[in-house]
């Protein structure tokens, strides 16, 4: 007895976070089905609050040493408690996004937290998955969600689109990825842990037969789709464009952050044997995602689908920090992805907000913004520099510790590439920057003549967090690359101790 009741602290202990969302969900589930009257207050108070608590506990162990559970299908380490928590920070974030977003299309504040939670669950446990099974049925329950999320506007056409659209290709994706799975299964003699995946591709010489190739290559389209790296990336701007706008943000950094966290196990592991092979392939995907990325990005008219080809672009040079497969190259990677929440979330609530007050997400209905809101404007125009990589704000300091990391492990085609395209992001960035600040008032168009602004008070933060959220994230967009080196070297001690992707 004792020992039982000794294994199961220790495993609460490895997933207390995610025990806590789990029991806020439990909770709004039960007050949604118990009370006809519901206070939303109370419903996002639990939400936001099991979050917190998940981040803070995350952050008191992320220097204890890497624990394995539930009979090795679940590993909790500093590398993935580190990307756990940017997965609660991001739904911290997108909670106050979707706020009034929900009053204004009246849809029930439970169903939409309840998928939100779930999916944040879901990405966690990715993150710390360390099983085949546990690893699909992760990869599932957050996909699910996402989609759910997608179909939220059930009344509106284009949400239903974006739905149908993603459930198709994601489940073909995640077939694909089962059977790439299965091939490992049958070449290691049927195992589905990692470490004994590894121990059985020596034990059965199967370690570099043509059939792990067929398995890189089924497990890699799984994970760029995830990611929407080129060419799994056709899904991206249709969904980014159909979907709610919340859900856009809350899935265009949380699906990154979990398929980062698996690509990094999964590469420095299954395919530890040969490094060179997946490293190549996947330096072509990450030029062809920032070329294809930014020169499309240039053509767009609609903001959200801008935003949808940006961040296929910057996936690739976030890819950059993964192929170089060293500690200061995940050090890069992971500070850029903790930087691209604020710099992507603060764009997001900037068109969440302007979409609220004028109804429209085009570009040319940017024009003449500064003149009724300052506010909105400035924060827009920091956080699209900021993604652009304009110094000295936070963007440039993400690209010069990932360019500078890159440069010193000698893929210099690949830092060169990622220079070019940073400054052709910049045309892009700057031209929708130069509509904002046009003041020809012939040219103003009618959404902003009609366009009503609020001047901010303390009072109206606190009924307004799409705004408060706003000027969070651009706070962060302009002034977190100023204390890089703290932030870096903390990431790098953290990441330390996690030593599977160490050479």
């Amino acid at each position: 007895m004792k020992l039982e009741l000794d294994m199961f602290f220790l495993y609460g202990s490895t997933i207390l976070p995610e025990c806590f969302i789990i029991f806020s969900l439990l909770i709004i589930l039960i007050i949604d089905l118990t009370f006809s009257k519901k206070d939303t207050t109370w419903l996002y108070f639990i939400s936001l609050t099991s979050l917190l608590i998940s981040i803070i506990i995350l952050l008191f162990e992320y220097k204890t040493n890497p624990i394995i559970s539930f009979s090795g299908s679940f590993e909790t380490n500093s590398f993935n408690r580190i990307f756990r928590s940017f997965i609660a920070l991001c739904s911290i974030l997108c909670i106050p996004l979707s706020i009034e977003y929900i009053k204004c299309t009246k849809m029930p504040i439970p169903e939409f937290l309840i998928f939100i939670l779930t999916a944040t669950i879901g990405g966690m446990f990715l993150c710390g998955a360390n099983d085949l099974i546990t690893i699909f049925v992760s990869l599932e329950c957050l996909s699910l969600s996402s989609y759910l999320l997608c179909g939220y506007t059930k009344k509106d056409i284009r949400s239903n689109e974006a739905a149908i659209k993603y459930l198709l290709i994601g489940g073909t994706s995640s077939s694909i990825l089962a059977y790439g799975f299965s091939w490992l299964y049958g070449l290691s003699g049927g195992e589905t842990n990692i470490e004994k995946i590894v121990n059985g591709l020596l034990n059965t010489q199967m370690y570099n037969s043509s059939g792990i190739f067929v398995t890189f290559i089924c497990i890699l389209v799984g994970l760029g789709f995830k990611l929407s790296i080129v060419p799994f990336h056709q899904w991206t701007p249709d969904i980014y464009e159909g979907s709610p706008t919340p859900v856009v943000a809350f899935l265009s950094v949380t699906s990154k952050i979990a398929g980062l966290a698996l690509a990094a196990k999964v590469f420095n592991i299954l395919f530890a044997f040969s490094p060179n092979q997946w490293k190549i392939i996947l330096e072509i995907l990450a030029v062809l995602s920032m070329i294809l990325g930014n020169l499309v990005a240039i053509t767009q008219t609609s903001m959200k689908r801008m935003l949808a080809y940006s961040s296929i672009s910057q996936i690739g040079y976030i890819l950059i920090g993964l192929i170089t497969g060293d500690l200061k190259g995940y050090a890069s990677m992971t500070i850029y992805v903790f930087f691209y929440i604020f710099m992507n979330l603060g764009t997001f609530a900037s068109i969440i907000l302007f979409s609220l007050r004028t109804g429209t997400d085009n570009i040319r209905d940017y024009a003449g913004l500064y003149i009724k809101d300052p506010l909105l404007s400035f924060s827009l125009t920091l956080c699209l520099l900021s993604l652009g990589g304009l110094p000295p704000l936070t963007g440039f300091f993400g690209k010069l510790y990932l360019f500078w990391c890159g440069w010193q492990s000698g893929f210099y085609f690949l830092v060169f590439i990622g220079l070019i395209t940073s400054v052709i992001s910049l045309y892009y960035y700057l031209k929708i920057i130069k509509l904002i600040l046009n003041k020809k008032n012939n040219e103003i168009n009618p959404y902003i003549q009609a366009y009503t602004y609020i001047i901010p008070s303390p009072t109206f933060f606190e009924k307004n967090p799409v705004e408060f959220v706003m000027i969070f994230c651009t706070l962060g967009s302009t002034f977190l690359g100023i204390v890089i080196n703290p932030i870096f070297y903390f990431f790098q001690d953290s990441l330390s101790l996690s030593v599977f992707f160490i050479n």
